[in-house]
């Protein structure tokens, strides 16, 4: 089989990658905590090739309108390749890299590729989406599920962003830039320097999620988990700060996860 999982080691960390379920982190171990929420709809999940919310479904590229399905009514949601199964190109005890061909609904041939590098203190995990044909509007982003406990203290979130994005009745952008608020939070923020948050876990565990991008989405409203998303750009993006994917120049984004024991 081509989407069995695959198992990283590296020192004391473990990450579980599952490419038969969206090509998805399923687990992530450090010296035996678990730090991501299980379950299948759980783990770490790849948005591409858009992320968050796509108002009423719809994009545009060039005068060309293009409706898929309403998998979070009345908006699309996450992209298309989390409930996908992955192929395997090749891996190592480190690292794997993993591809899916964009089908229906995605109106658009491409590819896209998923690296996973495990070292002894951080997981980087690098996407890429390239066309096999004409150019097209994309996004790349990453959904991770920490547990919001891991047999402590809550964990506590800190960053420092430049705006948070104003969420409109739909929990879309309206476009206005607001000071950021304290959480909780569904929300979008801009870290122009790059994202950089920080997880912690007292007494246990600091984990640092950092991207050369400049959007992060925080979602904290849930008991389990809490979600910190880099990605390329805002939720509607495809709409509102379309990234162009031509057969000369890929998108591609990384975004490392590093951390240490406390």
């Amino acid at each position: 089989m081509h989407n069995e999982d695959i198992t990283l080691t590296a020192g004391d960390a473990e990450v579980a990658v599952r490419p038969g379920n969206g090509g998805r982190v399923g687990g992530l171990r450090v010296g035996g905590l678990e730090l991501l929420r299980q379950g299948g709809k759980f783990g770490s999940f790849p948005m591409v090739p858009w992320c968050g919310r796509l108002r009423d479904g719809r994009f545009l590229n060039g005068a060309t309108v293009h409706q898929l399905p309403l998998n979070s009514p009345p908006h699309a949601i996450h992209g298309t390749t989390r409930d996908a199964a992955w192929r395997t190109a090749r891996t190592s005890a480190t690292e794997a890299v993993i591809t899916y061909d964009l089908v229906e609904p995605w109106p658009y041939a491409g590819r896209v590729t998923q690296v996973f590098s495990l070292g002894a203190d951080a997981l980087t995990l690098t996407m890429s989406v390239e066309t096999y044909d004409d150019s097209f509007p994309a996004q790349i982003g990453w959904h991770p599920w920490f547990n919001r406990n891991l047999g402590g203290d809550d964990v506590r979130i800190d960053f420092s962003a430049a705006w948070q994005e104003e969420r409109g009745d739909d929990h879309l952008p309206t476009g206005r830039r607001l000071d950021p608020k304290p959480g909780p939070w569904d929300d979008c923020f801009g870290m122009p320097g790059g994202v950089d948050v920080t997880l912690t876990w007292p007494g246990q565990l600091e984990l640092k999620v950092a991207s050369r991008e400049e959007w992060v989405v925080v979602y904290d409203e849930q008991e389990a988990a809490v979600c910190v998303e880099p990605q390329t750009g805002p939720p509607n993006g495809l709409n509102t700060l379309p990234r162009l994917v031509t057969p000369i120049e890929p998108l591609e984004a990384t975004t490392t996860w590093s951390w240490r024991r406390l």
